[in-house]
């Protein structure tokens, strides 16, 4: 029995998450599976009520789930910065999400904006380090408000935090065993510390895993690869500020937002999994935005599971439904309704 927790969120995200439902539902009939799910309201209408976003007690709720399903968080009624620190930041680093997971595959080669390029020359997954970085939040302002002013952030990162992630990737290259390539996407010439202690480790780890074929690339590199020649790459570890950027690069070249989804994974905890697009507030109840984001974020957590007939056989119906019958993967274009495209996954499934 797997228990389920589910934040429907802002703006789309509960449209998106009724679809999810309704494939995971469908999923658990065929592939004999049980679980329970239950409707947690953190989000932005939450917050307007009540000034609060996430307090230990709800942590302490996560913490006793077998995953988490999100739709999205984002209120245009609620400063930015509010939500997503006090949601979103909050359940990632207190239940230790460590690792971002972000496949990026291509599904149709119609969708793709890049000339020449099909299916499979855009299949790879960027392993984004989830808790450290610039994401930390240190730093401080001296002389605040004067023309002396000077805004430090710092770039913190561990031994501990980056080891744990590099590894986590070599072993997922490993376990997805297509070209058997990871890449380490940095800055070295830089940022002279930090990835000093990114690339030492990455190089020594990999002595461990001689079957895995390694490589580097500056982030500026890789962002013209990804447009250039996505087929190089495989497999890619990288921090968590340039996984941020370069994953939204990578959403565009799959066929954009609407099939975006992404893991926030503690290997030996709970995880949390949601589409990348956001809440898209202005297509709010209009049964019009693309749910394959938050459902292949349903695979995914299905996969994390352990059910992974059941997650391959999802992505498989999302597959078809791309193939054979949508005209774009965008809110408002894709020639069927929200619910008409949940619709269409169950039935393949």
């Amino acid at each position: 029995m797997y228990k389920i927790a589910v934040i429907p969120g802002d703006g789309t995200g509960p449209e998106v998450i009724r679809e999810s439902l309704k494939v995971l539902e469908a999923a658990s009939k065929k592939y004999n599976f049980a679980y329970e799910s239950t409707i947690l309201d953190f989000g932005g209408e939450r917050y307007l009520k009540t000034g609060k976003t996430l307090e230990d007690k709800d942590i302490e709720e996560l913490k006793g789930y077998s995953a988490i399903l999100m739709g999205a968080i984002g209120h245009p009624e609620v400063k930015p910065g509010i939500l997503e620190t006090g949601i979103l930041l909050k359940i990632r680093f207190s239940l230790d999400q460590y690792i971002n997971l972000r496949p990026i595959r291509l599904y149709k080669a119609e969708f793709c904006p890049l000339k020449n390029k099909n299916p499979e020359d855009v299949d790879f997954v960027v392993v984004r380090e989830n808790s450290e970085g610039l994401y930390k939040g240190m730093g401080e302002f001296r002389n605040k408000g004067t023309m002396d002013e000077v805004a430090i952030q710092i770039s913190y990162n561990t031994r501990l935090g980056i080891e744990r992630c590099i590894r986590y990737a070599f072993e997922y290259c490993r376990r997805r065993n297509k070209k058997n390539k990871l890449t380490l996407c940095g800055k070295t010439n830089v940022l002279t510390y930090a990835w000093d202690l990114w690339e030492r480790t990455f190089n020594e780890i990999a002595r461990e895993y001689p079957d895995i074929n390694i490589d580097y690339a500056h982030v500026d590199a890789t962002s013209m690869w990804f447009v250039k020649n996505p087929e190089w790459f495989d497999v890619i570890v990288t921090d968590n500020m340039f996984g941020d950027i370069i994953t939204d690069l990578g959403a565009m070249i799959q066929g954009g937002m609407g099939i975006a989804a992404g893991g926030n994974i503690n290997p030996e905890g709970v995880s949390m999994f949601e589409p990348i697009g956001g809440s898209a507030p202005k297509y709010t109840g209009k049964n019009v935005i693309n749910p394959l984001a938050a459902i292949c974020s349903l695979s995914m957590m299905l996969d994390n599971l352990g059910e992974r007939e059941a997650a391959e056989a999802v992505e498989g119906a999302v597959i078809k439904v791309v193939r054979t019958k949508l005209k774009s993967l965008s809110a408002g274009k894709m020639g069927y309704s929200t619910q008409e495209v949940g619709d269409l996954v169950v039935e393949y499934l």
